[in-house]
């Protein structure tokens, strides 16, 4: 196959090198998490168990994807479509992570990032695209940018404590057990919200946008998938609450806030519980969402479209806050100590303009991972996914007539739910880098049954310092 993107690959091996030479285990590495006992206050003299406090750290990680999908039925298409003919892109992303710690309770981190490559057809056609790495948008040169700016304070309560092993934004020490936290600044919401142990991460695990994240959650996020906001926690030994207030883009996918945060943000609630069964961990966490932007209804599209015989358009005559709400469910169990199923539900009201992440409104995934240290190969995991998405019915009605949204439309839709069977098997090649090999099988691409099926394969190198 041909690869598009030389520059990004040549790039992308030209550090490898780099990051082999500089990877070693970091200051806090000391195996499986220890527990906190007799730990103590902020204002305590006596040691808490676990890690040394780190004062700093630093991490680097580099992380290419590359994707190849072949030819498949389509009878017609739009340049919104995914393209019937084979394409073969290439995403790159490198980011720095800095940590440091500015009094007992009180954390800052600061992530510089570079990311570039190409999605399919333009990062469009399909609502679970393929590669979570790659920006919402056409085409990205390399280039680098803020990520992260944010701080942490907690105001803890009672004496035990928690440790913290040393990771990407993270220091090793220890952070009380029953706190409540605020963290403000420039993050990706995805980063406190909707987490899930097997499914989180697509530099690591799945690659796909509705299966690393609740794709009916349009979180707040500018082309890529950052924002700026502030995040309220309280966390306990078993159970957490938070809730988070972000910025909007002004328009959709784009790389510009709303600054009427009093009109337009987004409202983030989750609640979640932590429990074991036989010893084996396990996790619910239940996420509602409003979000109030400068956007259009399908409804008012359609109507216009009716009285005047032109193309739906959603981006005429948007209304300044706008209401989008929804709800989902994140969960995991670990069955056996290398076998663990996960989950999520997902909805939204589906009247109102995909705005922010994808054009999703109803969302169910399942899926199994499974450790290989059962055939003696701790470091490398096999999984797979069931993902299945659906919209509502005006959602669907408004595509039918020849709308777009600002990553889907075809023109026509013979509508049908877009349905995504992902497999991975990730290879830890050396202590610092990860080889995985993916193979997804998509029925009703952008929900038309008029097109597809299509096989996706991808090869995925992830660098990473600091890890044993």
């Amino acid at each position: 196959m041909t690869i598009k993107n030389r520059p990004v690959w040549l790039l992308t091996v030209a550090l490898l090198p780099l990051a082999a030479a500089t990877a070693q285990p970091g200051a806090g590495d000391q195996g499986p998490d220890q527990t906190a006992g007799a730990a103590t206050s902020a204002n305590n003299a006596a040691p808490a168990l676990g890690p040394e406090p780190e004062r700093w750290n630093l991490y680097y990680q580099a992380t290419s994807i590359g994707q190849y999908h072949g030819s498949f039925p389509s009878p017609y298409s739009s340049p919104f479509s995914l393209q019937g003919h084979p394409e073969a892109e290439a995403s790159l992303t490198t980011t720095l992570f800095f940590g440091l710690r500015l009094a007992t309770n009180t954390l800052l981190y600061f992530d510089p990032e570079i990311a570039g490559g190409r999605g399919f057809s333009g990062a469009t056609g399909l609502a679970n695209s393929p590669n979570g790495e790659m920006p919402r948008v056409q085409t990205a040169t390399p280039k680098p940018y803020l990520a992260r700016l944010y701080f942490t304070q907690d105001f803890g309560f009672g004496t035990e404590r928690e440790a913290t092993d040393s990771d990407q934004n993270q220091l090793a020490g220890s952070r009380p057990m029953t706190r409540y936290s605020i963290t403000a600044g420039r993050f990706a919401i995805t980063d406190f919200f909707d987490d899930n142990r097997y499914s989180h991460d697509p530099r690591t695990q799945f690659m796909g946008w509705a299966v690393m994240y609740n794709g009916a959650w349009d979180y707040a996020a500018d082309t890529r998938g950052y924002t700026w906001g502030w995040v309220h926690e309280f966390h306990t030994r078993n159970w957490s609450v938070r809730y988070a207030s972000a910025a909007m883009p002004r328009v959709a996918n784009g790389e510009r806030f709303d600054r009427q945060l009093l009109r337009d943000r987004s409202d983030v609630f989750e609640g979640g519980f932590h429990a074991k069964i036989r010893e084996h961990e396990g996790a619910v966490r239940l996420l509602s969402y409003f979000n109030r932007f400068d956007g259009g209804a399908y409804a008012d599209a359609i109507r216009r479209a009716q009285a005047t015989g032109a193309q739906p358009d959603i981006t005429i005559g948007p209304k300044p806050g706008t209401l989008k709400y929804g709800f989902g469910v994140s969960a995991d169990q670990e069955i056996l100590k290398d076998l663990g199923v996960f989950g999520r539900l997902g909805w939204n009201d589906g009247k109102t303009e995909s705005f922010a992440f994808t054009a999703m409104d109803r969302l169910a995934t399942l899926g199994v991972s499974l450790n290989g240290s059962r055939w003696h190969r701790p470091g490398d995991t096999a999984a797979t996914a069931l993902t299945v998405g659906g919209l509502s019915a005006v959602h669907a009605q408004y595509l039918a007539m020849g709308g777009y949204d600002f990553l889907i439309g075809d023109g026509a839709l013979r509508y049908g739910p877009e349905t995504s069977w992902e497999t991975y098997y990730s290879v830890r090649v050396m202590p610092f880098l990860f080889a995985t090999f993916g193979l997804d099988h998509v029925d009703n691409p952008a929900y038309n049954r008029d097109r597809g099926p299509v096989w996706i394969g991808s090869f995925r190198l992830h660098v990473e310092t600091g890890k044993k």
